[in-house]
């Protein structure tokens, strides 16, 4: 088996569809070469960049001929089919008039969330970027079903980055960075420029959903951004059409909102993000106060007796959400009870769980080993 070896300085960059495209919709020849130029510039610098690229359904409605978004999901995923194609055509011109290679890599959740598959997807990158080239990265839309699809591409970019060990991540976005407010209706609205944390007041500072041609808004790329700080890999939110802004922050620059865990904080194990980044969730835990802080301030396993609700059909090993009272979500981790177990354990101690369940007598209802916090 070919063994990748890890990249220095290798930048993960993901460009959004609103970026991507044009006022009319269709995919910005312009924009797309100046990216180009700006990858280019960092590839040949030595600098190894993988492309996280959005736009496929957009660019295969252009090249299909519908005049509006369908709604079936045969046409949604034909459109994603041709844009595909597209989209890689124009980088991969692009790219080689620079010298520079160009491969298509497709990813479903799927692929990634066993362990030959994840070992296949990061050595095909790791070889690509050896041999000089961009891999291009996308959803596979065309044979994704709802279960394993990444639910946006900020969160595709950033499993990807985990995956490599990437040294930066970079969201190329409509907006400037996150705002205190929206700035289109607050104009006492102030960019945010470091963030070591996304909590609830963080999140509360996100709008809603996306442009039209887009699937995610500010709270799916600050879901990507909090992974990325438990992963320890910087991340950087900013305006992608903004004036050579890839290079720039490549290049250390203080543009847009850089997500980065305060200095001496420890880092997840890959297993851990893994488990919260890649892997499907099954169910959902909510916990007391004691036990969220538990989790949290100490790094403790989450007991039985902290639950207070379940949700969801799940088996022991399965990947469950823990939220709060509030619904936050605040880790995510391997159950070592199945559903219909837990709603009979919940807010117990261990000590009267034994008594009519003795091989659980020691068992918390996620070891800490195998719980990401976020």
């Amino acid at each position: 088996m070919y063994l990748p070896q890890e990249m220095d300085g290798l930048v993960v960059v993901k460009v959004g569809s609103s970026t991507l495209v044009d006022a009319s919709g269709r995919p910005d020849a312009a924009f797309i070469a100046r990216l180009i130029d700006q990858i280019a510039q960092l590839r040949h610098g030595g600098r190894p960049v993988v492309l996280v690229s959005s736009g496929a359904a957009a660019a295969g409605r252009e090249r299909l001929g519908f005049s509006a978004k369908p709604t079936d999901i045969p046409s949604l995923q034909a459109c994603a089919a041709a844009g595909q194609a597209a989209l890689t055509e124009a980088y991969a011109k692009e790219l080689a008039s620079r010298g520079v290679a160009c491969g298509q890599v497709l990813l479903t959740r799927r692929d990634v969330t066993d362990r030959e598959g994840y070992l296949n997807a990061r050595n095909t990158f790791f070889r690509l970027l050896e041999l000089g080239a961009v891999p291009v990265v996308n959803e596979n839309d065309t044979v994704s079903v709802s279960e394993f699809t990444f639910s946006d591409n900020d969160m595709l970019g950033a499993i990807v980055s985990a995956l490599l060990g990437a040294s930066l991540y970079v969201i190329l976005s409509d907006v400037a960075g996150l705002y205190t407010a929206n700035p289109q209706t607050d104009p006492a609205a102030r960019l945010v420029r470091r963030v070591t944390s996304v909590n609830d007041e963080v999140l509360a500072m996100a709008g809603g959903a996306g442009s039209s041609v887009g699937t995610g808004g500010m709270r799916s790329k600050l879901r990507a951004a909090r992974a990325m700080i438990a992963a320890g890999i910087p991340t950087v939110i900013c305006e992608g059409r903004a004036d050579n802004i890839l290079v720039r922050v490549a290049g250390g620059e203080l543009v847009g909102t850089r997500f980065e865990a305060d200095e001496g904080s420890s880092h997840e194990s890959g297993r851990k993000l893994w488990i919260g980044l890649a892997e499907v969730t099954h169910g959902r835990l909510t916990v007391d106060e004691g036990a969220k802080r538990a989790i949290v301030e100490r790094g403790a396993s989450l007991l039985p007796v902290g639950v207070t609700k379940t949700e969801g059909t799940y088996e022991e090993g399965d990947v469950v959400d823990v939220v709060d009272a509030s619904g936050f979500l605040i880790a995510r981790g391997v159950v070592r009870y199945s559903s219909e177990d837990m709603v009979r354990v919940r807010g117990l101690q261990l000590d009267v769980i034994g008594r009519f369940m003795p091989d659980k007598a020691t068992q918390p209802a996620i070891h800490r080993d195998e719980l990401l916090v976020f």
